[in-house]
């Protein structure tokens, strides 16, 4: 038998969580690691411990994830939500039935003593899932969206305020000192390649490239991103808004640009090959294909694609 190809995955939430769906139907699970963004955690709400992206790829690998939505537990009840409402609480954050187990027995092996990244490879052993899911760290590094009418943490940005201030700043709280977790730069460090997922590049990549070590590693490694903007417009999300703020452009170009000190091929989708020059002469290897993953077949077809340029 050969020897197994090793692939790390720096990934933020749904965006992400369609590329490693398809993955996992095309390698190994054993073969794949998960660098996961943790700057949307949450560990204020109902006292509750909340990681967002982490959840979305863990059920999206054990196959229990909403299907429609991208996120959640597929045939969730809302009735501990509901009894909250009756007694007063803030409901925006959507936490089904099964999902708030999840959050109870992280918060549970918290306060027992346990690590993120600890408590990430129980959660992952009790659903089965034989993939590395690594938190990018151990620390708490919440990201906070500067707005006029005050900072925000992203969840509230995203979901409460519905994205509808304009973005001024994006501030990654305790990142400059925080280290990675347990695991993060040897999976790098050992991998074969690299793969930046279509996740959002401001709050979802930013935060893992922001840690101690991690980009002058990507820089010797052969990393390949995809481009979560189409057309000018994220497939989902606020990129476009938080992009904008930070004076980038909301393009697949403008993407590049944010990755270009450490990747050394990019994948765009076929209606922004106009960029190919541009994103060219960064000293990028451009790449077009069919980017939206709305199917299983074509999370495959990208999957595929993706690993055949790692290989070469």
């Amino acid at each position: 038998m050969g020897r197994k190809i090793l692939i790390t995955v720096l990934a933020g939430g749904v965006g992400a969580a369609k590329l490693i769906k398809g993955l996992i139907n095309v390698v190994d699970q054993t073969e794949l690691t998960i660098i996961v963004n943790t700057g949307d955690d949450r560990k204020d709400h109902y006292g509750l411990y909340i990681t967002p992206d982490i959840d979305i790829i863990m059920y999206t690998i054990s196959g229990i994830v909403d299907p429609k939505k991208g996120w959640g537990i597929k045939n969730d009840s809302f009735n501990c939500l509901e009894m909250l409402n009756k007694y007063g609480l803030e409901t925006w954050f959507q936490l089904g039935d099964k999902d708030l187990a999840t959050h109870i027995y992280r918060t549970w092996l918290y306060k027992k003593g346990k690590k993120l990244h600890e408590i990430t490879q129980i959660l992952c052993k009790c659903l089965n899932i034989k993939s590395k899911i690594l938190p990018m760290t151990d620390e708490y590094t919440p990201t906070f969206i500067k707005t006029p009418n005050g900072i925000f943490h992203f969840e509230d940005y995203l979901i409460k305020r519905k994205c509808q201030d304009k973005v001024i700043d994006v501030i990654y709280q305790n990142i400059g000192k925080s280290e990675p977790a347990p695991g993060v730069l040897e999976s790098i460090e050992n991998s074969d390649g690299i793969i930046i997922c279509p996740s959002n590049p401001i709050v979802s990549i930013g935060p893992i490239i922001r840690l101690k070590g991690i980009k002058k590693l990507l820089m010797k490694k052969n990393t390949i991103g995809i481009s979560p903007i189409v057309g000018n417009k994220p497939i989902k999300g606020p990129a476009d808004k938080l992009m904008a703020g930070l004076g980038i452009e909301v393009s697949a170009l403008g993407v590049a640009k944010i990755y270009q000190d450490f990747i050394k091929k990019f994948i765009i989708d076929k209606i922004d090959e106009k960029y190919t020059s541009e994103i060219s002469k960064l000293g990028i290897k451009v790449y077009t294909f069919d980017t939206i993953m709305d199917s299983l077949d074509k999370k495959i077809a990208l999957a595929k694609f993706t690993l055949k340029l790692l290989y070469e």
